[in-house]
């Protein structure tokens, strides 16, 4: 049976979910909601990393959402289910065969399932929603915005992401949107969209065992640092070269490197406090936490 309704108790909790279009495949949703969260106060959806830990990044964010009373959402993709990339931060968008998937088989759809749920449960009603990925997350989040729309989201980062989905139907997917259906003007769509690229600017090794290693990664540049610079440049290079807008932007977090936690801190500092803090504040530059 698919989950229809979700209502998280007080403080930490991890539900059982099964989403209508993949019913043989449970995830979880782990949340955090402050005693004093109502139906429209703010929500923050976090897509974890390649090591699948929704509930560590759902705890990353305990913090700021007592300081700033937020509903925490962090679903949880087991790689027993979802697994490598392709079953996660590649969305389930191409089979093994090379064939794409119908549309609404897509992962990149489940986040706003996940919100309906909670919505049917009487947890949130019109509240503004956001959405955080780091590292395969943020490679989650931007193929989601790409491929999706902003959808239920009023803003979104996209953290530390290993590699990036280019803004051209040039190249395939996941390299770039092509063959996947989408025409101009859902790239325009893309362009023009406020999407927050957040780069620790110590993310800079190339040997991480998870850091993708493939050519069409490597073109983009040696480490993720590098590659965020790279998708910026180029997002602004095609907007131009169309005579159109580009309102994404790309952010430096200080002293930080590919470091889950501190960047959570540094998302919510930016959102929620207008700033980015400094690295003593935001976590400690030598940690890995994918």
């Amino acid at each position: 049976m698919t989950t229809a309704t979700l209502n998280p108790p007080t403080g930490r909790s991890t539900l059982p979910f099964v989403d209508a279009r993949h019913p043989e495949r449970p995830l979880t949703v782990n949340c955090y909601r402050p005693e004093r969260h109502r139906p429209n106060d703010p929500v923050v959806v976090v897509q974890h990393g390649m090591m699948r830990n929704g509930d560590d990044y759902r705890d990353f964010w305990i913090d700021a959402a007592e300081k700033h009373n937020l509903l925490i959402v962090a679903p949880t993709f087991p790689d027993a289910v979802y697994p490598k990339a392709e079953g996660y931060n590649n969305g389930l968008v191409v089979a093994p065969d090379g064939s794409v998937a119908p549309r609404e088989d897509w992962l990149y759809a489940v986040p706003a399932r996940v919100l309906e749920a909670l919505r049917a449960g009487g947890v949130i009603d019109r509240p503004v929603i956001r959405i955080f990925g780091h590292s395969a997350g943020g490679q989650f989040v931007h193929r989601m915005l790409a491929t999706q729309g902003f959808g239920p989201f009023e803003a979104a980062i996209a953290a530390n992401s290993g590699w990036y989905t280019l803004p051209t139907l040039d190249k395939p997917f996941p390299e770039g949107l092509g063959g996947l259906g989408l025409d101009e003007a859902a790239l325009l769509r893309w362009l023009a969209s406020p999407m927050i690229i957040l780069a620790g600017n110590r993310d800079i090794a190339t040997d991480d065992p998870n850091l993708p290693s493939q050519p069409e990664a490597l073109a983009q540049g040696p480490h993720r640092f590098a590659r965020s610079h790279r998708m910026i440049e180029l997002g602004r290079a095609e907007a131009q070269r169309r005579g159109a807008p580009c309102n994404w932007v790309h952010i430096e977090v200080p002293g930080i490197g590919h470091d889950g936690e501190a960047m959570s801190h540094a998302a919510a500092a930016y959102w929620f406090e207008g700033r980015i803090p400094e690295a003593a504040v935001a976590g400690a530059p030598a940690r890995t936490v994918a």
